[in-house]
């Protein structure tokens, strides 16, 4: 299902911020976020596999399929994929386009970590660049990308105004953004399905593959916090995109939202 939307300015600018089911201070969430996932890197993605039966590499596909990034490009196809430090997305496009100059960026160092021994690993050190940054404040010059993407990372960010506005900024006139991310299930009986699965076992998971049963709590909660699919385009259009559209994928577990800067 793909859905448009007309942009209705969110201003989520009162001084707080959610950390899963709490407030916190905005200043403070960068903090707790971080802790996470400096908790959570080792067995980052093979929870992801766990916890979505293996789904997670469908949705990641069908995102890189829809920025059907080019084979042999004539000229340097430069892709910033934020928030991306176990190189997810960044190999699938290098996979996928031959002579990509794809540039990971996150904030948090532990996650860097697992995506460059990856990236080593699998030969693809030279199509690929790690940069520790946040992305409420890219450290790239204005205009420099034909793509940016995200996957399952901006629930995370304590502005995420200022990360739509960083990533349409980052790209050059013409450049596309992309997002995955969770969202609100529209299939009725699957939501209350996954309500009772996400909520009970994925924090069970989390304890007994990772050790760590309350990482994995908060990253549910915060998939509940985070805005549904059609709020979330009316935040990328009120940020300054253009031709803002979503897709949902598997009943709306999962969701991509696309826009250009035009």
């Amino acid at each position: 299902m793909a859905g448009r939307v007309a942009g209705a300015r969110i201003d989520e600018r009162d001084g707080s911020a959610s950390f899963g089911f709490r407030e916190v201070g905005l200043d403070e969430k960068q903090g707790l976020v971080d802790r996470v996932f400096s908790q959570v890197a080792p067995r980052y993605d093979l929870m992801n596999d766990l916890m979505s039966g293996g789904m997670h590499r469908l949705w990641k596909d069908a995102l890189v399929s829809r920025l059907a990034p080019p084979r042999q490009p004539r000229r340097p196809f430069r892709v910033l994929d934020v928030a991306g430090g176990t190189g997810d997305i960044a190999m699938r496009i290098a996979a996928r386009s031959e002579g990509a100059e794809i540039t990971v960026a996150d904030i948090n160092g532990e996650m860097l970590a697992v995506g460059r021994e990856r990236a080593i690993a699998r030969r693809m050190g030279r199509a690929l660049s790690f940069v520790e940054a946040n992305a409420e404040a890219l450290p790239f010059p204005t205009g420099r990308f034909d793509a940016v993407t995200i996957a399952f990372g901006i629930r995370n960010v304590p502005r995420i105004d200022m990360a739509l506005a960083e990533a349409r900024r980052a790209l050059k006139l013409g450049g596309r953004f992309l997002c995955l991310e969770f969202s609100a299930v529209d299939v009725a009986g699957l939501d209350r399905i996954y309500d009772l699965y996400s909520l009970n076992v994925i924090p069970r998971l989390g304890d007994i593959v990772a050790g760590d049963a309350e990482s994995y709590r908060y990253l549910v909660e915060s998939i509940r916090r985070f805005p549904n699919q059609a709020r979330f385009a009316a935040m990328i259009e009120a940020a300054g995109f253009e031709r803002v559209d979503y897709q949902n994928l598997s009943g709306g577990i999962a969701a991509i939202h696309s826009g250009w800067k035009l």
